[in-house]
């Protein structure tokens, strides 16, 4: 995933090398944006806890913590190439990645079950909620994906 812009027929048109970064941080931060603007206007519509359960908020903040905990450590770090020092050095960043995207399967996973256990089983006559708050959670996760293996790191040094 990390060399699709190279496979782009337009290569010869546009130097993706230069602009590789700015596209995966603009496309990610779009999927990022849209997933909470869906989650606010859910919030909005449905005030009232009937409707929709305000506790379900912590899927997407979970998926906001775990964004920011995949994309604070570097390929460098994982790999062992630029990180030898801290208590812990690669095996670190290693437990510190693996942490972050077992955060954000983890509420990935949670919003399905909001979704489904929540709203489409029970039959409620709103499903709009559900839908939002999985939709979040999904846009967060692949904005998160996208900005961690989308940018490459040859140009920050």
């Amino acid at each position: 995933m990390s060399g699709f812009l190279e496979s782009m027929r337009c290569s010869e048109c546009v130097d993706w090398g230069e602009k590789r970064n700015t596209i995966a941080s603009i496309a990610a931060g779009v999927l990022f944006f849209t997933g909470w603007w869906i989650i606010i206007d859910a919030a909005v519509k449905y005030p009232h806890m009937e409707d929709f359960n305000h506790s379900y908020h912590a899927c997407g903040v979970i998926a906001t913590i775990a964004f920011l905990m995949i994309n604070a450590v570097s390929n460098g770090q994982v790999r062992g190439d630029s990180y030898s020092e801290g208590c812990l050095g690669q095996t670190g960043a290693r437990i510190w990645l693996f942490v972050g995207f077992m955060m954000a399967f983890g509420s990935l996973i949670a919003s399905m079950w909001i979704l489904f256990g929540g709203y489409v089983v029970k039959e409620k006559p709103l499903v709009y909620p559900g839908i939002a708050v999985f939709f979040q959670n999904a846009f967060i996760f692949f904005g998160g994906l996208v900005f961690k293996f989308g940018r490459t790191e040859d140009l920050w040094q």
